[in-house]
C-alpha cells in the first residue's frame, strides 16, 4: 500500500515537471519571455544608434531628410515611407530616463521613452499636439520625479521653458 502512494506521487511530480518544461519550450520558441511585457526599455546607446540609422548626416537636434517611423518603445521601428514630409527630431536626456521627440508640421510627438534605471513613466501625452510630455517618477523608495514638455520650434523640437524636477 505504501508503494502504491509513493509511486502515485512520483507519477504525479514527474508529469508536472514534464507539462512544465513542455510549456516553457514552446514560450521560448515563440520569442516571448514567461512573466511580464514583451518589449523593453532602450538604453541610451540604442536611442543613439537608432537616431544615427534613421537620421542620416544630420545631428540628432537638427532636421532629418525623411520622416521618422512610428514606433511604440520596446518595438524595433519600421522603414520610413519614401515620400514623407521633413521631420526635426531630438533626444533629450535626463538622468531619469530618454525621450526622442519629433517635429511634424508644428506638432510635438514624442516618438519613445525611455526610462534611466530606478525610475518608471507615470504619466504620457504623446501628442501629436502643440505640447507633449512625459513624467519619469523615481521606483519605489526613491525621490525625484522628472517632467519633459516638449514644443515645437519650426520642425525642431524643444524641451519648454525646461525639463522640470519635482522632489
Amino acid at each position: 500500500m505504501n508503494t502504491r502512494l509513493v509511486l502515485a506521487v512520483a507519477g504525479w511530480l514527474l508529469a508536472a515537471a514534464l507539462a512544465t518544461g513542455a510549456g516553457v519550450a514552446v514560450l521560448g520558441l515563440l520569442g516571448r519571455p514567461l512573466a511580464g511585457p514583451a518589449g523593453r526599455p532602450m538604453t541610451a546607446e540604442e536611442i543613439r544608434v537608432a537616431l544615427a540609422r534613421d537620421t542620416p548626416a544630420a545631428p540628432f537636434s537638427g532636421p532629418a531628410s525623411a520622416a521618422a517611423p512610428e514606433r511604440s518603445p520596446g518595438r524595433a521601428p519600421s522603414p520610413a515611407p519614401s515620400a514623407a514630409p521633413v521631420t526635426g527630431r531630438k533626444l533629450i536626456s535626463t538622468g531619469a530616463g530618454s525621450v526622442i521627440a519629433r517635429c511634424d508640421g508644428g506638432l510635438a510627438r514624442l516618438q519613445s521613452w525611455t526610462p534611466a534605471q530606478g525610475y518608471e513613466v507615470h504619466d504620457v501625452d504623446p501628442g501629436p499636439d502643440d505640447h507633449a510630455r512625459v513624467r519619469f517618477e523615481p521606483d519605489e523608495g526613491g525621490e525625484g520625479r522628472v517632467e519633459i514638455e516638449v514644443r515645437c520650434a519650426g520642425d525642431v523640437p524643444v524641451p519648454v521653458p525646461r525639463i522640470t524636477r519635482h522632489d
